[in-house]
């Protein structure tokens, strides 16, 4: 018996298959045309089931996305951008009674081996076991730009190809999978000249009884948890006469996150700028900063031993760090349970970190996948600009973070209020956790105001004030509360309002110009 591994199969993509799904795009559509990274994890984590990679020994070759929508808005005429909410999968609807073909495509190196009809039939398997009417997709039409005067309206070419009086290859082979043309759409992808920007509105009607076919009840990824506990610490900023002394400050908060069983505990953004009062002279800003920057090699090894022996996952506020170009950059470093690192660079410096510290503006914004579903880091400011929530939301995020440092009343109160906006239009769950007390030695730091807090939607499951948990104003603590996710999702499918489902595709969106 032979025990030789298969060579190519077809499985469920995941996020580690990524960075090869990216090259195929790449070569695929051209360079600087692929998904970006935040695309495909917008569409991994809102649909896992529906996003397929074929895998050659061992290298990814092919790629199939799909989601689910309902029929009222699939059949009706739409753009590729607006349909697929701008490549995130953004209008997935686990209660949709449709499966939307959003893409398939093979590496060109590898397109004699029938990936294209495998991907087609675990389509129409996972269609049948979700027991939905059918696939629906805007299919393209390469041949119609070569017979665009003979034929200038272009559902008479479809009609011809259908006819077979033409061929064209992509149609032909849709109509060999057993899809059938409904229409033509035109502007549903521009920049694809051969098929002048039009498509085919293809479909394939499950044959079951249609009549005994429901959606099934679902809410996306069965693997989240039901519930995740948050704690957010309120961390007191004080003279301290050792580093051992810092750590002890953090490992205490840690303990007590851990000891209540916290799937998450978040420390506030700058609170390890506590480190400059061990210095015997004042120092001016811009050698502060340039200071603390030394720690980040002790700071990132001691809170990722702590993440892993207390098996929890912590949002290590921010740090500030220097670049290999010599710039300092304020990061939330992400260190999870499982003993990997992430990072989230602050985007927004505020104009006192600018003219104080000369701290510069990060770039990306990228959920980060843990063990109770991804998440997404705001740094203070950063939730003042509601592009940056809706960029991570739409990659699968359900709880944003939110480290922040404020001086006086006014100043976080606009964190607040803020955030309590990013958890109604995106109804996600946001935690804020901020410093409190004063280092007089520290340029900048003088005074602090903070209300840490965990913030939810307004609407019917959620606590009445859409507050989870609150502190007292000024008080070193730690506040904590129990999220349900289901609560969440099932909020965003059948909310009193259902901001994220109801959004206007066909008017706007939210685009990244640099890819993550």
């Amino acid at each position: 018996m032979s025990n030789k591994p298969a060579k190519l199969i077809v499985r469920n993509a995941e996020v580690r298959d990524i960075p090869g799904i990216m090259e195929v795009s790449e070569r695929v559509y051209g360079p600087g045309m692929g998904y970006a990274r935040s695309e495909l994890f917008g569409q991994i984590n809102r649909f896992p089931d529906g996003q397929f990679v074929a895998e050659y020994e061992g290298v990814i070759v092919g790629y199939c996305a799909t989601f689910m929508i309902s029929s009222d808005v699939a059949l009706k005429p739409h753009t590729w951008n607006e349909i697929t909410g701008v490549g995130f999968a953004a209008r997935h609807d686990p209660e949709g009674d449709m499966l939307y073909g959003m893409d398939v495509m093979v590496h060109p190196d590898y397109r004699r081996l029938r990936i294209g009809e495998r991907f087609y039939r675990v389509r129409r398997e996972l269609c049948q076991w979700l027991e939905l009417k059918g696939i629906v997709f805007g299919g393209r039409m390469p041949g119609y730009a070569r017979h665009a005067k003979e034929y200038p309206n272009p559902q008479d070419y479809v009609d011809a190809v259908v006819d077979q009086k033409l061929k064209d290859p992509v149609i032909n082979f849709q109509l060999r999978q057993g899809f059938k043309p409904i229409g033509v759409m035109r502007n549903y992808l521009v920049g694809d000249p051969q098929s002048k920007d039009c498509a085919t509105h293809m479909i394939w009607e499950n044959p079951l009884e249609q009549d005994k076919i429901q959606a099934k009840p679902g809410l996306g990824d069965t693997s989240l948890p039901e519930r995740v506990r948050i704690a957010t610490v309120q961390f007191q900023m004080r003279k301290i006469n050792s580093i051992d002394e810092f750590e002890q400050q953090i490992e205490y908060f840690t303990d007590i996150a851990s000891d209540y069983k916290s799937d998450f505990v978040v420390f506030p953004e700058l609170f390890t700028l506590q480190l400059l009062s061990l210095e015997h002279r004042p120092l001016g800003p811009v050698e502060a900063i340039e200071k603390i920057t030394e720690y980040t090699p002790r700071f990132i090894e001691f809170m990722e031993k702590l993440a892993v022996s207390y098996n929890v996952n912590i949002i290590g506020g921010t740090h500030p760090s220097m670049m290999e170009n010599g710039d300092v950059l304020n990061i939330s470093y992400v260190f999870l349970r499982d003993g990997s690192v992430h990072t989230q660079q602050k985007l927004h410096p505020t104009p006192s970190e600018r003219m104080w510290w000369n701290i510069k503006g990060g770039e990306g914004a990228l959920a980060i996948q843990t063990d109770c579903g991804p998440i997404g880091v705001m740094i203070c400011y950063d939730s003042e600009f509601p592009e940056l929530a809706r960029h991570l939301v739409d990659q699968g995020a359900l709880m944003l973070f939110v480290p922040f440092c404020t001086d006086e009343r006014r100043g976080y109160m606009r964190v607040r209020y803020c955030c309590q906006a990013r958890a109604v239009e995106n109804q996600c769950y946001v935690a804020l956790s901020g410093v409190v007390g004063n280092l007089p030695n520290v340029e900048n730091m003088d005074i602090h105001y903070a209300e840490s807090c965990i913030l939810t939607p307004s609407d019917f499951p959620f606590a009445r004030d859409g507050v989870a948990a609150d502190t007292a104003p000024n008080t070193e603590t730690i506040a904590l509360a129990d999220l349900s996710l289901s609560d969440l999702l099932t909020a965003r499918q059948s909310g009193a309002v259902q901001n994220l489902k109801d959004r206007r595709f066909d008017l706007y969106s939210v685009k990244w110009k640099k890819t993550d």
